[in-house]
């Protein structure tokens, strides 16, 4: 029974279900990447926004650095991305049933890179950033991505300021009073009650996780990454797994 959820999870037959599943259990994941991230190199690495404004701000008051650290974190972001729609037309193209499964291994790869190595990486400066910030929003590009990929952009996990408006929106719909307005009429206002359930359950996932996240790095540091990475290949591995198996038939 377990394995058949974790197939459908991941794999390549796709169900409304799956999809918001995976997309609370990467929001959780997001969510404590994107907080025990600021506790370890002190930057927020999941919205671009607040990025490409440090980059305005810093080429405006002549803090070069600045917005190059924000070119560099935007650049990793865009690429993770891109890593992802490699990965997932590749596999697509093999005929592989891990082709969404692929980017959260590696992902999981890099988490655990990250956990073990994060302190000496910090040290080391790649793209006008840390090596440690590259990472992070590489990952969080990736993640993106694939959540992105997977449910046709209509699930996202890594920024909540999308899901924060879309809230605000069903809930103008919501308390919206129809006065002399019939049910059947087009101009009839109606909220979308499945789609803020689900738009409130992965802002809530988002912030649960942050709050772990936390504090497992207030605790344990960069090991905190450690458990994500173990979730993330849990939930990826038996497609990987089925393609291991065809091929070795």
């Amino acid at each position: 029974m377990l394995i058949f959820y974790l197939r459908n999870l991941t794999g390549v037959e796709r169900s409304v279900k799956a999809d918001v599943h995976l997309g609370l259990s990467l929001a959780f994941i997001a969510g404590a990447m994107n907080a025990g991230g600021f506790l370890a190199v002190q930057q927020y690495t999941s919205h671009m926004t607040g990025i490409v404004s440090s980059m305005a701000d810093g080429l405006v008051i002549g803090n070069f650095n600045l917005a190059l650290a924000g070119v560099g974190a935007m650049i990793c972001f865009i690429i993770g991305a891109a890593f992802t729609e490699l990965m997932v037309n590749w596999a697509r193209g093999k005929r592989l049933q891990s082709e969404y499964a692929l980017p959260l291994i590696l992902e999981a790869g890099l988490l655990l890179c990250f956990g073990l190595l994060g302190g000496k990486l910090h040290r080391h400066m790649g793209l006008f950033v840390s090596i440690t910030v590259m990472l992070l929003c590489f990952l969080m590009g990736l993640q993106n991505a694939i959540i992105t990929r997977i449910s046709r952009a209509v699930i996202r996990t890594t920024h909540m300021t999308g899901i924060v408006t879309d809230i605000g929106i069903e809930l103008g719909r919501m308390f919206y009073w129809n006065r002399k307005v019939d049910k059947e009429d087009e101009a009839y206002v109606r909220a979308n009650r499945g789609k803020l359930i689900l738009l409130t359950n992965l802002l809530v996932m988002f912030f649960l996780g942050g709050v772990a996240g936390a504090f497992g790095f207030k605790w344990i540091g960069y090991l905190a990454t450690i458990p994500l990475a173990v979730a993330l290949i849990v939930l990826a591995i038996i497609p990987v797994l089925d393609d291991v198996k065809r091929f070795f038939r």
